[in-house]
């Protein structure tokens, strides 16, 4: 299959002007194929006599294709582009009859039957280029097109699409025609949907998902569309332009590889936001930041689409920038960037510190298969962190100025990253252009560090900035009240541009703490001087802010990825602060990276039963400190952890005989799972153990417990079936083949599994290539051997990228891998 280059596409969208198409789909052809069939109506521009192009599809079978009333030769289809030869100038009409393949992988055309009731649904992901798997298209962003569908569903479906639907009886549908839209945003989604359905402000609003979900999606109905509609007011208050489509649908369905699609007026959902078992609210607030953030798509995405791939960051950026935002604005959930700090912001920095590090706005992106690598970290938190810097630095009017600015400009067309910084140029005095420069075209994370001159009450501060960006930052100064357990106050909060004029600003008596970027309102690493760094060894939970405490624990966690703090140093930190911290976000984040990470790959193999016993204490201390139900969420947060980090299977086999933790909670199914999961690994239940759970819970999430238990069974022969079900049957659905590589892989499993390390390599290149880029993507980041930290497996997976040739989904996948396994390695060195 040949991928779409920015050559081709300038090339096509200068030839063509696409107006409409018109989509016939039939889901009734049975369990494999589906039909489709499209009519697209163009025009070639310019004075043309002769010209060429093509057209996108991957059928199963292409049927007929007529141009202009002339057949053309289905055997010209050449991988997934048909040619469009001698095209006069004028209007053109192309007709393509073809029968589609079902995904498995959540890619094109999604076909679930759900095992709790055997009903089956289908939706589809069209991003990027899988449109080409559901129906043919002049298939590139900036060659928006009224669409409308049709489709034909079973008796008992309702069906979806983006804009209002009408049966019109015998198990045909037929939606409102769009807008102007680009193709990958088109969706669909049918099945026999449980609904919730609602209005606001004259405009149909509806919840939807599998029936066997129904009684979870009901009972959080009320909080979803209470979020929906607050968000929907506060966009219309920031936003001069109305949202722009004729209803809002939001589809949680099966299976979905991200965690939302904002397809205009039919937002899709990974369904496991709608919750079977207990949650924290700072997982309530995450399903709400998601509804905040698609929703900031309706404008910035759909109504005004990128032109080309480089600038994904102007959809992605914005609406995380813009979710987070409103979310604090709008809600309940005010607190929303703790999480993004000690969190997501994490992410950005991960990724920008790798060798396969890009910036926010790439100069350009070459292709399509490219442009998919550069949904991570980078896209979404680092260039919501250059958003929320520069709103800093610009001030909230000006920006939202230039928002709408650029709205009117470019509504339902496209628009690049230089219009959208000429919209905020013509709504400042400030040099937009060289912020851009510095911020968008930079790859890296900037570094400040404090220093102090001086002595008794007369001391200076100055920043040494080691980067290239400029920064306004806020700055705390803190001092210790010994009287009072050590707490801290702040004596002085005030804004610092970072590089600034030189000159040292006065702070009076040396302060016990000085935190740089108080507040998170830039994106760079912090260090502490040393009295600051004693001070955080010592009174971290004392600070009184849990900003404040998400960017002190950001820059421990950064020092022991840079190989500056002893990962034994954060699990004490940890031990010693945990135990007193208030804010859910920081406990769950800094628990995440004490487990995972410190625990997982940082300490040597010999210390990890230590680090783990660490763990488990202060996990028995969070869940002593909620004994009297007053924080349910963090006694949840610390039952978890406490199941991950067991040793000895007798206190979790106890809970799950006695079918609740002492004291609460009562176990839900994804607690009893966990609990297995656990117990396998340490080898305390077999696959009868497992079988019987599953008759008990026989939903989609339990048979991916299942899949994780089995796999992560100490068995030789288990392991062996697990690895070719992963590599070499090809009928895993995407989240069976995640959830069976989760369990495959276990430090202390080490020696059972050793000789599947250099297969990996080897046998995950073949399956991406086989698969496709799901696939690929879940292979690298799921199935890779993580707990092998040793010179071995980085040798082995260099060597792969150096004499195979993964596709590029796969090969960023294990690029990644390799880095953070290198700096692994420089940890425990």
């Amino acid at each position: 299959m040949s991928v779409l280059t920015r050559a081709e596409a300038q090339t096509r969208a200068e030839l063509l002007d696409v107006r409409r198409y018109t989509i016939d789909l039939d889901l009734t052809r049975g369990e494999e194929t589906f039909d489709s069939l499209t009519v697209i109506h163009f025009t070639a521009r310019g004075d043309l006599k002769a010209a060429d192009t093509f057209v996108e599809l991957k059928p199963a079978e292409l049927r007929s294709a007529i141009l202009d009333g002339q057949p053309l030769d289905p055997a010209t289809l050449d991988g997934n582009r048909l040619p469009l030869t001698g095209l006069t100038s004028g209007e053109h009409e192309l007709r393509i009859d073809a029968s589609m393949r079902y995904s498995h992988t959540g890619e094109g055309m999604h076909r679930f039957t759900d095992p709790t009731d055997g009903e089956t649904y289908a939706y589809t992901q069209l991003f990027m280029d899988d449109v080409q798997r559901v129906f043919a298209a002049f298939d590139q962003p900036d060659l928006k097109a009224v669409f409308e569908l049709t489709v034909t569903a079973p008796d008992g479906w309702t069906v979806l699409a983006n804009g209002v639907t009408e049966h019109t009886g015998g198990g045909v549908w037929k939606a409102a025609p769009t807008p102007l839209i680009s193709t990958y945003l088109v969706a669909v989604a049918a099945g026999p949907w449980h609904s919730v359905r609602t209005e606001h402000r004259g405009l149909p609003f509806g919840i939807h998902c599998r029936r066997s979900l129904a009684p979870h999606l009901d009972a959080d109905a009320d909080e979803i569309i209470d979020v929906t509609r607050a968000c929907f007011d506060r966009y219309h208050e920031k936003f001069e332009e109305p949202y722009p489509f004729d209803s809002y649908d939001q589809a949680f369905v099966p299976e979905f590889n991200a965690g939302a699609m904002e397809n205009p007026g039919l937002v899709t959902f990974r369904d496991e936001f709608v919750y079977r078992s207990a949650v924290t609210d700072t997982e309530r607030q995450t399903r709400a930041m998601v509804i905040a953030h698609e929703m900031a798509h309706m404008w910035f995405g759909d109504l005004v689409t990128l032109k080309w791939w480089d600038d994904i960051w102007l959809n992605e950026s914005f609406a995380e920038y813009m979710g987070y935002q409103t979310l604090t604005e709008a809600t309940r959930f005010t607190d929303t960037w703790v999480d993004f700090g000690v969190a997501r912001k994490a992410w950005g920095y991960d990724a920008d510190q790798r060798p396969s590090t890009h910036p926010v706005a790439p100069e350009a992106v070459e292709d399509t298969a490219s442009a998919l690598l550069n949904f991570d970290g980078i896209s979404y938190a680092k260039g919501a962190s250059a958003l929320r810097q520069l709103v800093a630095w610009l001030g909230e009017k000006d920006f939202l100025a230039g928002i709408n600015t650029h709205f009117a400009r470019h509504k339902f067309a496209n628009a690049t990253l230089a219009d959208f910084i000429d919209s905020l140029a013509d709504s400042t005095e400030r040099d937009v252009h060289a912020w851009a420069d510095a911020w968008l075209r930079t790859t890296g994370v900037d570094t400040l560090v404090p220093r102090t001159a001086g002595h008794n009450s007369s001391h200076t501060l100055t920043v040494d900035h080691h980067g290239s960006r400029p920064h306004r930052i806020a700055v705390g100064l803190y001092d210790q009240d010994l009287s009072d357990h050590g707490r801290l106050t702040l004596r002085e909060r005030f804004e610092l541009d970072v590089p600034h004029n030189g000159t040292a600003r006065p702070i009076g008596s040396r302060p016990a703490l000085i935190v740089l970027n108080d507040g998170d309102l830039s994106y760079a690493k912090i260090r502490f001087d040393d009295l600051s760094f004693t001070t955080v060894q010592e009174a971290l939970s004392g600070i009184p802010e849990p900003l404040t405490r998400a960017v002190v624990w950001n820059a421990l966690r950064d020092a022991v990825r840079d190989g500056e703090l002893p990962p034994a140093d954060y699990l004490k930190a940890a031990r010693t602060h945990l135990p007193h911290e208030t804010d859910l976000a920081v406990v769950q984040g800094v628990l995440a990276f004490a487990t995972s990470h410190v625990a997982g790959r940082y300490v040597a193999d010999e210390d990890r039963p230590d680090a783990l016993a660490t763990l488990t204490d202060l996990c028995r201390d969070l869940i002593r400190r909620t004994e009297d139900g007053d924080n349910p969420g963090l006694r949840l947060t610390a039952v978890r952890h406490r199941i991950d980090t067991a040793t000895r299977p007798d206190t979790i086999s106890a809970w799950l005989s006695e079918g609740t933790v002492p004291g609460g909670p009562e176990l839900d199914p994804e607690l009893r799972w966990r609990i297995l999961g656990r117990l396998a690994v340490l080898g305390a239940i077999d696959d009868a153990v497992i079988e019987a759970e599953l008759v008990q819970d026989p939903s989609a999430s339990g048979q991916e417990g299942a899949a994780r238990c089995r796999a992560a069974l100490p068995d030789p022969e288990t392991k062996r079936k697990a690895w070719d079900e992963m590599f070499a049957a090809d009928d895993l659905s995407n989240y069976l083949f995640t959830a069976t590589a989760q369990g495959f892989w276990q430090p202390e499993q080490a020696a059972l599994v050793r000789e599947y390390v250099p297969r990996y390599y080897t046998d995950a290149v073949a399956v991406a290539e086989r698969r496709g880029p799901a696939i690929a993507d879940a292979a690298g980041r799921y199935a890779f051997p993580v707990y092998a930290v040793d010179t071995e497996t980085l040798h082995l997976g260099e060597t792969c990228l150096r004499d195979a040739t993964p596709i590029p989904a796969l090969r960023r996948r294990l690029a990644d891998q390799l880095d953070d396994l290198a700096r692994a390695l420089r940890v425990r060195a």
